[in-house]
């Protein structure tokens, strides 16, 4: 179960389902009638939210360490 939460696909499943949440706040917010500091706020937070999921794809996967083998 942590292998799957803590892998890679695991962090982009995430981080799609968090840009799809944070689109469904916002648009539920704004169809109620927001402000202009209001759509500020929104806009912000989908644009982190989309930095984080493009962030997750493009970073480079870590580097295998080969184990110390002791004589």
């Amino acid at each position: 179960m942590l292998n799957t939460l803590f892998s890679r696909t695991g962090a982009e499943w995430a981080s799609a389902a968090l840009v799809f949440a944070v689109s469904l706040m916002a648009g539920r917010y704004a169809a109620q009638g927001m402000e202009l500091v209001q759509w500020a706020g929104a806009v912000t937070a989908v644009l982190g939210s989309v930095t984080v999921a493009v962030w997750v794809r493009v970073a480079p996967s870590p580097a295998k360490v080969p184990a110390r083998q002791d004589d």
